[in-house]
């Protein structure tokens, strides 16, 4: 393959197409997990999940035999009976990726089904804070566990809140063709001729951490350097795959001998045993955050707080880091321990929410016509 980007850009396109009216600026956004396709999100629904009424909600309208509707992209296998245990609510769940969940919401806009929408996609999430779709002036009572780092991620009028941060990328590579001294170690280096053809990456639009990857660079470097650089990082023949653990599965099978590649899919490899090594670059991997919401007009309401108090509970983050698929994260409250082969000195930076939500539909617009060349 000579770039897997431009073999995959009639699906970056279309995936483009069906997300980015979710705000006025078009935006849309995307995660690991593989379920049930956006298109048929969108046209079908539970029927327990039918709203009933549309007045904002002041407290619980619906029956408390209903369950609390969550939308997620993450940790399905384990959060329903977490959650049902400790609060004794029901708890329906609707998994996708990213771009998946972002359509079903856009495509329910004017007769939203979900409850809480969950997920690392917080520049989109923070759009639809800004477009009225989300509860706000709301504060969970355990708020002021937060870390410092996540405290100053939640916006001014809570509409979301951050449960936890993970690098969107750090640079893996194979050791079986590079060692210490011969493997890139920094993001410029990726654009070095040696690597030419030999670096991977996920699709930004379509694996939800590789939007905010990308987005750090435009928002840091400023948008023409920010085309400059990934302009060059595809002209050095990046291949870029539908989503992380495709990259993964190149990185092993010698497709490719380098990548950008999120921290849980990195530490999976190494962790089975695979020829591969991490590098934390000094200067920053990007963020990924994963927030929580709810919507505007839930009929759950006391249900949908209790869940949002529930992630930001430390023993549900401990969990959720001792046991989840996607364990590898910075938790977003104090009192719970990363884990222990998590680099020490892992240095997170992340893209303004605000900024990344405004520019989405470019950004993503921008990578879809060079996929498309």
């Amino acid at each position: 393959m000579v770039n897997g980007y431009k073999m995959k850009g009639l699906m970056l396109v279309s995936v483009l197409m069906a997300t980015a009216a979710l705000s006025a600026c078009g935006n849309n956004s995307n995660n690991e997990s593989n379920t049930a396709a956006a298109a048929n999100a969108a046209a079908t629904t539970e029927a327990s999940t039918e709203p009933t009424a549309t007045e904002s909600p002041a407290a619980d309208t619906a029956d408390k035999s209903d369950p609390l509707v969550v939308y997620l992209n993450d940790f399905d296998d384990i959060v329903k009976p977490m959650f049902e245990e400790k609060t004794g609510y029901k708890l329906e769940i609707v998994s996708g990726n990213g771009a998946e969940i972002a359509s079903r919401i856009e495509a329910e806009k004017g007769n939203p089904h979900w409850d809480v929408v969950w997920m690392d996609s917080m520049p989109t999430i923070d759009q639809m804070g800004k477009n009225g779709q989300l509860l706000d002036s709301w504060a969970p009572g355990n708020l002021d566990g937060l870390t410092d780092f996540a405290e100053g991620l939640v916006p001014a009028n809570n509409t979301y809140f951050p449960t936890g941060e993970h690098a969107a990328s750090v640079i893996v590579y194979n050791t079986k063709a590079f060692d210490a001294n011969s493997a890139p170690k920094t993001w410029d280096d990726l654009l070095d001729a040696k690597f030419k053809g030999a670096v991977g990456m996920a699709d930004p639009a379509v694996a939800a951490p590789a939007y905010p990857f990308v987005a750090w660079f435009f928002q840091s470097e400023g948008m023409d350097k920010g085309k400059s650089y990934f302009d060059s990082l595809l002209k050095n023949d990046v291949h870029v795959y539908p989503k992380n653990p495709n990259v993964a599965k190149a990185l092993t099978d010698g497709e490719i001998k380098a990548a950008a590649l999120q921290e849980s899919n990195a530490y999976t490899l190494k962790n089975a045993g695979e020829p591969v090594d991490i590098i934390w670059p000094a200067a920053g991997a990007p963020a990924s955050v994963r927030v929580a919401a709810i919507q505007k007009e839930s009929k759950h309401l006391d249900a949908a707080k209790a869940f949002v108090e529930f992630l930001l509970d430390p023993a549900t983050q401990q969990a959720l880091i001792d046991k989840g698929d996607e364990s590898y994260f910075e938790p977003s409250v104090k009192g719970v321990n990363a884990k222990a082969d998590r680099a020490a000195d892992a240095k997170l930076v992340v893209a303004e929410a605000g900024w990344a939500g405004e520019h989405e539909g470019e950004i993503k617009q921008w990578f879809a016509d060079k996929a498309v060349k």
